[in-house]
C-alpha cells in the first residue's frame, strides 16, 4: 500500500488487525475507533483457509451495547473464537515502545503473544484484572481491615497469578532461541540478542508453578500494610517485566536506533513463526511504515526474509526501498483519501 501519510494506510493495516486479535496497537477503546457522529463501526473481511474453506468475518464497534462478532452471518458468543479464523502479527514504529517504553508494554506485547497461542489466555488476564481491581476498591474502602476477605482474595490472585506466569514464562522461553536467529540475520551477524524474564514476584530462578504460587501468596500477605497505604497491589504479574539485552547489554541504554528496530523487528518475526508453529497456519504481516525507518542494508535483509513464504501487508510511502524482484512478486496498491487503487498485480 503506497500513499502519502495522512491518506490511510494505517487505518487498513489496524481494520485487519482488530479481525485478527480484536485489539488495536494504537487504541484501547472502541470508541477511539468510531468515526466521529457515528454510532458504529463495521469490519468485514473475506478469509480463505487450508483447503479453500472460505469465512466471512464481520466484526461491528458500538458506541452503546458492546461488540458484536459474526462469521458466516452467525453471531460468536464468545469472541475470542474469531481468533481462530486468522492470525496477524503486525510491527509499527509504535511497537520501538517495546523497547523505550514502559514495563507495562512489554507484559501487553507478550500478553498478545500468548493469547494467539492460547485465546482462552485472555479470559484469564480478565480474570486477574477483575481480582486486581475488586482488592484494591476493599483496600481504599475498609483500609484493608477485613483480613478474613482479604485472605480470600489473595488466595485467589495467587492461583490466577501462577497460571499467567506459567503461560508468560513458557512463551518467552520459546521466543528467545527463535528471535536470536532473526536478530542475527538483520544484523549481518554482528549482533546477538538476550531475553530475560522478570517476575513481578520474589521467586527462584527454576521452581514449579506450585511453589511460585505459594511464594506469590506469601509476599501479598507480607505487603500488606504497604498495600493498605497505597491502596492498590505491589506484588504479581502486572508488575512483571521483560530484559532485552543486545550483545549482553540493555538495548534500551546502549542500542542505536537501527539496532533498536532490529530487535523488535527480531521479536516479531519470532512471534510470527512461533504462532505457525503452534497453529499451522501461517499468520498475516503486518509492517506499517518500516521500511523508512531502516538503512537499506537492513532493508534488503529484511525483504529478503520475508520473500514469498509470508503473505504481507506492507505501507510505504514510496517504492524505493523495495528491490524489482520483490516488486514484481508483489500486488502494489495506491491508497488515497481511504480509496484503494490497484497499481500493479502480482
Amino acid at each position: 500500500m503506497v500513499g502519502n501519510n495522512g491518506e490511510g494506510k494505517t487505518n487498513l493495516l489496524e481494520a485487519v488487525e482488530l479481525l485478527g486479535s480484536l485489539r488495536s496497537h494504537r487504541c484501547s477503546q472502541d470508541r477511539d475507533l468510531i468515526q466521529r457522529g457515528a454510532r458504529s463501526s463495521v469490519l468485514r473481511a473475506g478469509v480463505e483457509g487450508p483447503g479453500g474453506a472460505n469465512d466471512l468475518l464481520a466484526l461491528e464497534l458500538r458506541r452503546q451495547g458492546g461488540r458484536q462478532v459474526l462469521r458466516n452471518g452467525h453471531r460468536l458468543e464468545r469472541h475470542s473464537d474469531l481468533m481462530a479464523t486468522i492470525r496477524c502479527v503486525v510491527f509499527s514504529t509504535l511497537d520501538l515502545s517495546l523497547i523505550r517504553g514502559e514495563p507495562s508494554l512489554r507484559r501487553q506485547w507478550l500478553d498478545r503473544v500468548v493469547v494467539q497461542l492460547e485465546p482462552v489466555y485472555g479470559e484469564l488476564l480478565s480474570r486477574f484484572g477483575r481480582l486486581l481491581r475488586q482488592r484494591a476498591e476493599l483496600l481504599r474502602q475498609s483500609g484493608g481491615s477485613d483480613n478474613g476477605l482479604l485472605d480470600v482474595f489473595d488466595e485467589h490472585l495467587a492461583a490466577v497469578g501462577a497460571r499467567i506466569h506459567r503461560r508468560r514464562r513458557r512463551a518467552l522461553e520459546r521466543l528467545a532461541p527463535l528471535a536470536e536467529p532473526w536478530l542475527q540475520h538483520l544484523s549481518g551477524g554482528r549482533d546477538r540478542l538476550g531475553l530475560a524474564y522478570a517476575p513481578g514476584t520474589e521467586v527462584e530462578a527454576a521452581i514449579d508453578d506450585t511453589q511460585w504460587q505459594e511464594d506469590l501468596l506469601l509476599q501479598l500477605r507480607r505487603q500488606r500494610p504497604l498495600d493498605r497505604r497505597l491502596g492498590s497491589t505491589s506484588v504479581g504479574p502486572h508488575r512483571d517485566d521483560l530484559r532485552l539485552l543486545l550483545n549482553d547489554e540493555p538495548v534500551r541504554q546502549l542500542g542505536s536506533a537501527g539496532q533498536q528496530r532490529c530487535v523488535v523487528l527480531a521479536l516479531k518475526l519470532a512471534e510470527l513463526e512461533l504462532v505457525e508453529q503452534v497453529s499451522g497456519l501461517t499468520p498475516l504481516l503486518l509492517l506499517d511504515d518500516v521500511l523508512a525507518e531502516l538503512d537499506p542494508e537492513r532493508q534488503a535483509r529484511l525483504l529478503a526474509a520475508i520473500g514469498d513464504r509470508h503473505q504481507c501487508l506492507v505501507t510505504t510511502t514510496h517504492l524505493l526501498g523495495c528491490g524489482d524482484d520483490w516488486r514484481r512478486s508483489a500486488q502494489v496498491v495506491e491508497v488515497r483519501g481511504g480509496e484503494l487503487t490497484a497499481l500493479q498485480g502480482p
